[in-house]
């Protein structure tokens, strides 16, 4: 399913091209190289890389209703991008993105350190603090973005899209595929964190250690995701949830699964976005965005009629 995708995602944009453009056109292979490779990649990276993040978010949170984007890390990483361009404005991307890493792990240890007092008998609160949070720092980052008339500067890190995705611009993603992947190597001490710390302990397994792996991958895949191509919320929870509710935890056997299955969300909302108004294009997290939230409503709605 992913080949195929990727495949049509080369040939659907503004310019429409043809097998032959890209055969012996020289303008057309250029488009390729320059521009719908590099989208295609970005989209499948992205998905994959939010979803496996999501995915150990949830492990660390001990609920499956937060995920990084909308519970405070993807607006902590807005934040250190504001706050790289203000003080250090000619800095090199790789150093907002060093920056933004680091505000978003603290803004994850900070979610983390909120949550773990809620009592584990009301499931639903912890992603309702876990939405507020995120929201209190979105608003702080608007805030200071207001202050100092950066506000569309921030919208951009803010909102999603792939449109502006070239060759040159979307390399970052790479590492937050392989942290996402870093994962797998791990997959089995996380299986044994979800099933409680106290319980991990008593199995031998060092919480600390893990707990701090998992939160430096899910820092650097949000990091790199929104320096390069905005927040996308939602991948993170639906993708998780889905494969859990098919596969259990075993995450061993589910990371591969979530990864792809996050790949192709993103991948085909990127593709309708190009479609839906061509010559004019949807950014994908506006479709995730309506698509996540209808799906975490019936989610949460189930838990609630089966608790």
């Amino acid at each position: 399913m992913l080949g195929p995708l990727a495949v049509l995602s080369l040939f659907i944009g503004a310019v429409p091209v043809t097998l032959g453009d890209f055969l012996h056109d020289p303008e057309g292979q250029r488009l390729l190289l320059v521009s719908r490779i590099p989208r295609t990649l970005a989209a499948i990276l992205a998905g994959a890389a939010l979803a496996v993040s999501g995915q150990i978010m949830q492990i660390l949170a001990r609920n499956r209703f937060v995920e990084p984007m909308s519970a405070g890390a993807g607006q902590s990483a807005a934040m250190g991008v504001l706050i790289a361009t203000l003080l250090f404005p000619a800095t090199a991307i790789w150093a907002k993105m060093s920056i933004a890493a680091m505000t978003t792990l603290i803004g994850s240890l900070g979610l983390l350190m909120i949550l773990r007092p809620l009592p584990p008998t009301q499931p639903l609160l912890v992603p309702l603090v876990a939405l507020i949070y995120g929201g209190l720092i979105e608003g702080l980052v608007t805030f200071f973005a207001f202050q100092t008339d950066m506000l569309q500067f921030v919208g951009t890190w803010l909102t999603g899209e792939l449109s502006g995705v070239l060759a040159g611009r979307y390399e970052l993603l790479w590492l937050a595929g392989l942290a996402a992947a870093a994962c797998w190597l791990i997959a089995d001490r996380l299986t044994v964190m979800s099933l409680g710390e106290d319980a991990a302990r008593g199995l031998g397994l060092n919480t600390k250690v893990v707990t701090g792996a998992g939160l430096v991958a899910v820092s650097i895949t949000t990091a790199m995701v929104v320096v390069t191509l905005g927040a996308i919320p939602f991948v993170g929870l639906i993708v998780p949830n889905i494969v859990a509710r098919r596969m259990g935890d075993n995450l061993r056997r589910a990371i591969p699964v979530t990864a792809l299955s996050g790949a192709l969300l993103v991948l085909a909302a990127d593709i309708l976005g190009r479609v839906l108004r061509a010559p004019y294009e949807i950014p994908v997290s506006t479709l995730v965005g309506v698509a996540g939230a209808a799906i975490f409503l019936v989610l949460l709605y189930r838990e609630r009629a089966h608790g």
